[in-house]
């Protein structure tokens, strides 16, 4: 897919249904491959940390998920491209996968809400192939045991992988096992929460209106609001300043070429 930059890395380009086929045309090419969601947390992290920008650049997908990102590239990139958020692709992913008669393995987050998101699943798409599920310890694992988990997933035979284990956790996870695990990973985090209905997500006016950061800071803000502080405040600073440079720089080099 085309790529467009925002400040250190690269959003893939391309319609809703598009992102949905070229997901499915990684799973299908059988190659290990990975897709990032990005939104402003991301962003920031990546913004932040070199090497976790490298992670992320070098996805093979990369979605605006957050609303600030697509009208970040509609109004400063002047790209019409509309949000393609993990929350609304989870479930769109599942049915897809049903039709199609693909594979699916959930790895991350907890038993009970795996369990839940299979439970559902299983009513929503009683065709759909779940090849496993596995809780990994919250804890650092060993060499033996990272080898034994590849191993684990890869004789299920998954097309796609579903990871939740938290940004940037979860996409350092997928960096790490391209190559080694077979299949299309997808890390979705918060997507597992919502879909097995132990998070709530925000009402469709606050997600239009981009406040769906300000809806999980309500939900949780003792340990939110101080990601929230810097990584918001340092976005609208580094966009700010992109409109700037965009802008009156541009003016600038037209002035010294006259």
């Amino acid at each position: 897919m085309v790529k467009v930059r925002i400040f250190t890395f690269s959003i893939s380009i391309g319609s809703y249904k598009k992102f949905i086929d070229e997901i499915f045309q990684l799973a299908a090419n059988q190659l290990s491959s990975y897709v990032c969601f990005a939104n402003v947390h991301m962003t920031i992290e990546a913004y932040a940390d070199h090497d976790f920008n490298t992670v992320v650049e070098n996805a093979d997908i990369v979605t605006p998920d957050g609303q600030p990102l697509a009208l970040f590239l509609r109004y400063l990139k002047k790209v019409n491209q509309e949000r393609v958020c993990g929350m609304d692709v989870f479930p769109d992913l599942l049915r897809e996968a049903e039709a199609r008669g693909k594979s699916i393995f959930f790895y991350g987050t907890t038993d009970n809400v795996l369990n839940k998101i299979a439970e559902k699943a299983k009513q929503e798409f009683p065709s759909l192939k779940i090849s496993g599920l596995y809780s990994p310890p919250f804890r650092q694992l060993s060499t033996v045991e990272k080898s034994n988990i590849v191993d684990m997933v890869n004789n299920t035979k998954p097309d796609l992988i579903f990871v939740a284990l938290g940004c940037p956790k979860q996409e350092n996870w997928m960096a790490e096992h391209k190559g080694k695990i077979k299949g299309c990973m997808l890390g979705l985090g918060q997507a597992f929460h919502v879909y097995a209905g132990t998070a709530k997500r925000s009402p469709a006016w606050m997600q239009r209106l981009s406040l769906e950061w300000a809806y999980r800071l309500y939900l949780e803000p003792r340990r939110l609001w101080k990601r929230y502080l810097y990584t918001n405040s340092l976005f609208l600073l580094l966009t700010i300043k992109y409109f700037i440079h965009s802008r009156f720089g541009s003016l600038s080099t037209k002035a010294a070429n006259n």
